[in-house]
């Protein structure tokens, strides 16, 4: 009964605020428009014929041969990929929280999780290649092979795993972090090895974990476009199969039927990922660990994981350093030395270079403020209010991170190409930087609502309701009291949403036009045409470019964040 009142309490009070209704409204509309709308006219274009509801566009696409091959070829790729990443993962994550390393390997660890977030994704394809091709560095003028091919499924596997493994190793760090250490201490003093304390009380612990691990990593693998594409050869998966269809085949019918049946694999995943398995967890009696864990210090242990470890991360780090090292050798497969600067010149001379940078950070720049304050008004409204639609909003604003960027720049082109339902309205945002825009702002958004729900559940409502008791409105509370409390997070969403967007490139390869120059489509298209020293120059501008933007956002929240107000009050 006190409940319900409540609630209506609530209601009342929503519905008496015009600001906080409009906003509704608006996202609300916002979000159908440009995650529900593309989605669903993909499963119209793909079912709905000349002669009504039919299955003749998938029977036909399912008669496609490369395209069953396709099918096999990406749930295999998910499946190798999902198991290295999390093994990976976890090793490392085991080692910095269980094994006494020194600075130099938590040194590395620390690099080694940077990377993959400030890079753009196909940058180890092209070191693979670099390295390992049949004009590679390693493989032909080291060792003298020349009949190696790094293209295909194992090319792919590798490339992806050390992609994204550094995701898992995030994961598991926490988790392993969260372990009360009195647990794996009392089978010790039982006279359990360490080996069966793993796999008794530590592995249990970690199974939810592990399997949530295991599933992100393979929806990020099969939702890849740019690795496959770069480093797949003839190897084809559903992304680039998709991409070929409607570039190459011109069927945009069956490109949507396509994109049905990728969203439908990475739908199902993330389904199971967050109702089944992020509701499964195996607790400890405090939650997180009660004391500080007494690390392993064995030789035997210590220095075999130790050194596995830092090799491997200094692997990973040789390959990302590879790329500035290849856009200076002066023509590559033939000739390394000495390094020249012609490349970097050649990208801003004669291929456009300052109108591709300028397009892209001017449009990430754009995208960047729009998602975070969007994330941020999401997860108010999520976790400070209560009404009807707020299950839908936050399902919607999460759905874009199920949804490939291939499926999404399919779903853009047969939803806004003709305008909505072919009717010509909002027909004229297509192919210019306003649909671009918007797709960086979709492909961003759950990142930045995640990381705004975290942040506002530490908040406790009642500094906001004596805001309101004092007669402030919804906006006035928003801006003055809300976001400064979760600026850290908001500027950290600001830069994330930033480097995802100017990093991107399976959702806007579909939909930039001449008229815009953007730096990942240049690194692509000179990649698959064998110009590796433009692409590498290309994408070594581009890392500079994203580590400089998180390192300016770390140095704004040391000097100007939450924390640094705490610091300063105390």
């Amino acid at each position: 009964m006190a409940s319900a009142q409540g609630a209506r309490l609530e209601r009342k009070k929503l519905l008496a605020d015009p600001i906080m209704v409009t906003t509704i409204v608006l996202l609300i509309t916002f979000l159908t428009l440009f995650i529900l709308y593309p989605l669903a006219i993909l499963l119209v274009d793909s079912f709905v014929g000349d002669g009504g509801f039919s299955f003749s566009v998938f029977k036909r696409i399912f008669q496609i041969p490369t395209f069953k091959t396709a099918i096999t070829n990406t749930l295999k790729v998910g499946f190798m990929v999902g198991i290295f990443a999390t093994a990976v993962g976890l090793l490392f994550a085991y080692v910095e929280i269980y094994v006494k390393i020194n600075k130099f390997a938590g040194g590395l660890f620390k690099v080694v999780s940077m990377l993959p977030v400030v890079s753009p994704p196909f940058v180890l394809s092209l070191s693979v290649i670099m390295l390992f091709g049949k004009s590679g560095i390693i493989t032909r003028y080291l060792f003298g092979i020349y009949d190696n091919s790094v293209y295909g499924f194992w090319g792919i596997v590798v490339v992806q795993s050390l992609t994204f493994f550094p995701v898992c190793y995030m994961m598991f760090r926490g988790l392993l972090k969260n372990i009360d250490p009195s647990l794996e201490e009392a089978a010790r003093d039982m006279g359990a090895s360490r080996m069966k304390v793993f796999t008794s009380v530590t592995l249990p612990l970690l199974l939810p974990g592990i399997g949530n691990a295991f599933l992100v990593t393979f929806i990020e693998s099969i939702a890849d476009f740019a690795n496959p594409m770069i480093i797949g050869g003839s190897y084809d998966t559903l992304a680039t199969t998709i991409y070929l269809q409607i570039t190459g085949a011109y069927d945009k019918a069956g490109a949507s039927a396509m994109a049905v049946v990728l969203l439908c694999i990475t739908l199902a995943m993330f389904m199971l990922q967050k109702y089944v398995l992020e509701k499964k967890s195996t607790a400890t009696l405090t939650g997180k660990a009660s004391r500080g864990r007494m690390l392993i210090e064995d030789k035997s242990v210590r220095i075999p994981l130790t050194a596995i470890c830092s090799l491997g991360a200094l692997f990973v780090i040789m390959m990302y350093i590879c790329v500035p090292i290849g856009a200076m050798f002066p023509t590559w497969g033939y000739k390394f030395f000495p390094l020249t600067l012609k490349w970097f010149k050649l990208v801003f001379t004669r291929y456009h270079g300052f109108k591709a940078f300028k397009d892209s950070f001017v449009l990430s720049l754009i995208s960047a403020p729009i998602t975070a304050l969007l994330s941020m008004i999401i997860s108010y409204l999520v976790v400070k209010r209560k009404f009807k639609a707020k299950g839908f909003i936050e399902a919607v604003s999460m759905l874009a991170m199920a949804v490939p960027g291939t499926v999404l720049g399919v779903g853009y082109i047969r939803g806004f190409s003709g305008g909505l339902f072919h009717s010509g309205i909002l027909q004229g945002i297509y192919g210019t930087g306003l649909i671009l825009v918007i797709v960086f702002v979709i492909r961003s958004l759950p990142t930045g609502t995640r990381s705004g729900i975290a942040a506002l559940r530490q908040i406790d409502k009642s500094i906001e309701e004596s805001a309101y008791d004092m007669g402030a409105d919804s906006m006035k509370v928003f801006t003055t009291v809300t976001l400064p409390l979760i600026k850290d997070s908001f500027l950290s969403g600001l830069v994330t949403a930033f480097v995802r967007s100017i990093t991107a490139i399976s959702a806007i390869i579909l939909l930039v036009t001449p008229n815009y120059l953007l730096i990942t489509v240049q690194i692509n298209e000179f990649a698959e045409k064998g110009s590796y020293g433009l692409a590498c120059a290309f994408a070594s501008i581009l890392i500079v470019i994203t580590y400089g933007a998180v390192v300016l956002m770390n140095t704004i929240i040391k000097h100007f964040g939450t924390s640094k107000a705490i610091k300063e009050v105390d």
